[in-house]
């Protein structure tokens, strides 16, 4: 018998304004983080075809020079629970932060919306970058970049045990007997650890899924070594193809020593495609965003990436040599080597960060973005891709409409959904209850 062919997963990672800081401005584009009705039918069309995911990603802090889709946004929980109601395959993911939040408030967040979606939720572990956050929390001061880490592993541990609180069936309900639930399958965490006390139970039963999906987008050290205990996907910004095969073939080396395999866990680098029904419209297309970037606010964004004011270097010259950011270590680190192999000016760079933001570009007509696809995924640097589209709704549909049907048609994509839950979609198995397998 053979083994089935390997198919990639997709993702829509949803800025309503656009990823490219110009993308609202397009004549057939829409905009608004806090419009609902674009959101549910970016949903819709996501599910439409068939992508595994709808992500939402979050910041704790806003300001003047913010990136358009996120000066003013919802609350990505809130949402996502609305869309579980206008939705019923895709996926359903959100950012929220170990740094300022409570695992028990986190858990039972994602349990409620596991339970909404029907098997849908997923969780994006984010350690919260920028040290201006703390303001908005009465913090005296922003852990470094390792304790934040080392925060996020205590926190997530501490999620998965609540998640664990009730044995599956334990909700009898017994009219008989009067017994609404069996206390034996009830099971307190009793966590005391360096940042958490956490005595449980969860005032939640247990997720459809049994834990709601981990995913994790850290790329430094650190970052990798929380993935590769906890997660089941990781986004990633990787430009080049040999750079994302490394990071690729890095991130599941660490797997062993966590007892899990390669299938265990999925690389999604971000892509931002920009697509045409030739090769000039999608170049006349990029072009066009670009030239409607405000300079201003496309350079504060490179000088948050890269966790330094650049605004008094000269753009005409080279990228200036800084210090790793401690806030955004491992995309401060991508920009400044994208900068060196490619030996971009400064001015380059900040075009760059104005629309991809480091992550991959690919433009093009349909046939090119999906050989460009094939080619990272079949040449072992992806299990499959974030989508970033420069603007909504049109680049989705572009996507979806003229990409995907050519990655069905090679075999490399679902023609329609198998299963119900998001680990469905993504093939992973629904975990134990730690307390059955204990006492099992």
């Amino acid at each position: 018998m053979t083994e089935p062919k390997r198919q990639m997963h997709l993702g829509v990672f949803v800025q309503a304004a656009g990823h490219h800081v110009a993308g609202w401005r397009l004549p057939d584009a829409e905009a608004g983080s806090e419009n609902l009705d674009l959101i549910k039918r970016i949903a819709a069309t996501a599910e439409r075809g068939k992508f595994d995911l709808f992500f939402l990603a979050d910041g704790l802090t806003t300001g003047k020079d913010a990136h358009p889709s996120m000066v003013a946004r919802f609350e990505p929980m809130t949402l996502l629970a609305a869309l579980a109601m206008s939705t019923s395959r895709i996926g359903l993911a959100a950012t929220v932060s170990t740094t300022y939040g409570e695992p028990f408030h986190v858990a039972r967040a994602f349990s409620s919306l596991d339970h909404l979606s029907q098997g849908r939720a997923g969780w994006n572990v984010v350690t919260t970058s920028y040290a201006r956050s703390a303001a908005n929390f009465s913090r005296g001061a922003h852990p470094e970049h390792d304790e934040r880490y080392a925060i996020a592993r205590e926190f997530v541990e501490i999620a998965k045990g609540l998640w664990d609180s009730w044995e599956d069936g334990a909700f009898v309900m017994d009219k008989s007997t009067g017994a609404y639930f069996d206390p034996s399958k009830l099971h307190l965490l009793e966590h005391e650890g360096k940042y958490f006390s956490v005595k449980g139970p969860l005032n939640s039963s247990r997720p459809p899924q049994g834990h709601p999906i981990i995913i994790q987008a850290g790329s430094s050290d650190p970052g990798q070594e929380l993935a590769a205990e906890t997660a089941d996907v990781v986004f990633t910004a990787q430009a080049d193809l040999e750079e994302a095969k490394a990071f690729y073939d890095g991130l599941k080396a660490r797997l062993p020593r966590y007892g899990r395999r390669s299938d265990q866990l999925h690389v999604m680098p971000g892509v931002f495609p920009v697509i045409g029904r030739t090769e000039q419209e999608a170049l006349d297309k990029l072009k066009l965003l670009q030239s409607w970037a405000d300079p201003a606010a496309s350079l504060a964004l490179v000088s948050e990436r890269l966790g330094h004011d650049i605004s008094g270097y000269p753009m005409d010259g080279p990228v200036p040599e800084l210090p790793l950011s401690d806030q955004l270590r491992s995309r401060s680190k991508l920009l400044a080597d994208l900068a060196r192999r490619e030996n971009l000016t400064l001015g380059e760079l900040v075009a760059i960060v104005a629309s991809a933001r480091g992550h991959w570009m690919v433009r093009g007509t349909p046939e090119r973005i999906a050989d460009q696809l094939e080619a990272w995924f079949v040449g072992g640097a992806a299990d499959g891709f974030n989508i970033m589209p420069p603007y909504f709704p049109g680049g989705l549909d572009d996507f979806v409409d003229l990409v995907v049907p050519i990655l069905q048609e090679r075999g490399l994509f679902r023609t329609d959904y198998t299963g119900s839950t998001l680990r469905d979609h993504l093939g992973l198995t629904r975990p134990e209850n730690r307390h059955v397998r204990s006492h099992g």
